[in-house]
């Protein structure tokens, strides 16, 4: 019979962070590593697709091969441009419902070995094995010893290698190629965990929208040069038109505002909206998924557009209106809203201007 020996007081353990407004809407957040986990094929297939662009800035060019040949190679970052030819990298992320075995890797060994022998391409400099439940204790022990893996896998050949790195020749360790398997550097193994794929991750666009927790900060748009940019000469022509129609005369360069001062300080703040936009081009670029920004662009245009086109006195009143609605275009389902400033949007006008989706005087060429 249970006593009250055996009951005790229900004390549940203080949480370790003071709950927000968000714990009460979304729940506790979820570790990324213990998300990753729960990620279905499609989704792993997804991350590993996103995290393989963070390699890009380490090789001359990185490729994923798919498909029953791939011959061992899943992501492969080339040092050089001559491919295989020269040094390379592989990076082989498997998807279980448990941590990496060495059983499940004796084939993957087995493959790069006998591609490398028969001059598929040369060995790789490296070889990562990526799990979403991580490397297992006793194969990460493996990877840190590498005569007693080649030994391991010796053992372990004729069960999980010779009939089945390829369908139409059985890969027996012995002669030339056992020699080949001798000499073959099993230090190239090694492994990668999810923690690490998850911080190299973050350094790409689509983390943000994989992960959530928000866009990182922001960084302060610089000002304009004194010396307009290239980049700047389509919709400071526009500007220029747009004053001149103004004023009733044709305006060859910003030099020809300096008797207009009220005019100048729009030139000014007309150029400053300009690179806050830019600067906004930029910070999506290395945030969120391509296309995020033309999406937006797409939004101030629609929302502007028909002020535009509407009839107005002169072509500087056209500009001024647009720019003005541009302000007040709503925003809130891009995934950079929390990032976007007054001025991006008013500055986005410019650069539809560039594009010649926005026109301030008609006629002009």
């Amino acid at each position: 019979m249970i006593g009250d020996a055996d009951l005790k007081e229900i004390k549940p353990n203080l949480p370790a962070c003071l709950a927000s407004s968000e714990h009460v809407q979304n729940g506790v957040p979820i570790p990324k590593s213990l998300r990753v986990q729960t990620f279905s094929p499609d989704e792993w297939e997804g991350f590993v697709e996103e995290w393989a662009t963070s390699l890009e800035n380490s090789y001359a060019t990185v490729r994923r091969l798919a498909g029953s040949g791939d011959l061992g190679v899943d992501i492969a970052g080339f040092c050089t441009n001559d491919g295989f030819n020269g040094n390379w990298d592989n990076y082989q992320c498997k998807r279980y419902d448990h941590p990496l075995y060495p059983s499940d890797v004796w084939i993957e060994i087995g493959k790069i070995i006998y591609y490398s022998h028969i001059g598929e391409y040369i060995p790789p400099r490296k070889h990562y094995f990526v799990c979403p439940k991580g490397i297992g204790t006793s194969l990460e022990q493996l990877l840190n010893k590498p005569d007693e893996l080649k030994n391991k896998a010796a053992e372990n050949w004729e069960k999980h290698c010779q009939t089945a790195i390829t369908l139409t020749t059985e890969v027996i360790l012995s002669g030339d190629f056992e020699a080949f398997f001798d000499s073959f550097d099993f230090k190239v193994f090694s492994s990668k965990s999810i923690v690490e794929l998850i911080n190299e991750h973050s350094k790409t666009s689509f983390h943000a929208v994989r992960f959530g927790g928000g866009l990182p900060p922001r960084p302060i748009p610089s000002m304009p040069p004194e010396t307009p940019a290239p980049l700047e000469s389509r919709y400071i022509r526009q500007i220029l038109d747009a004053y001149g129609d103004h004023l009733g005369v044709k305006l060859t360069d910003a030099t020809s505002l300096d008797s207009h001062s009220n005019l100048k300080r729009d030139y000014l703040r007309q150029r400053e909206r300009f690179y806050h936009a830019e600067a906004l081009r930029n910070f999506a670029r290395d945030t969120v998924p391509e296309g995020t920004f033309d999406d937006l662009k797409n939004e101030v245009y629609y929302g502007v557009v028909d002020i535009c086109e509407g009839k107005h006195t002169d072509g500087f009143e056209r500009m001024r209106e647009t720019v003005a609605q541009a302000a007040q275009v709503a925003v809130t389902s891009n995934p950079l809203t929390s990032s976007i400033r007054t001025q991006d949007k008013q500055g986005i006008c410019h650069q539809l201007a560039n594009d010649d989706r926005l026109t301030w005087v008609f006629g002009y060429e």
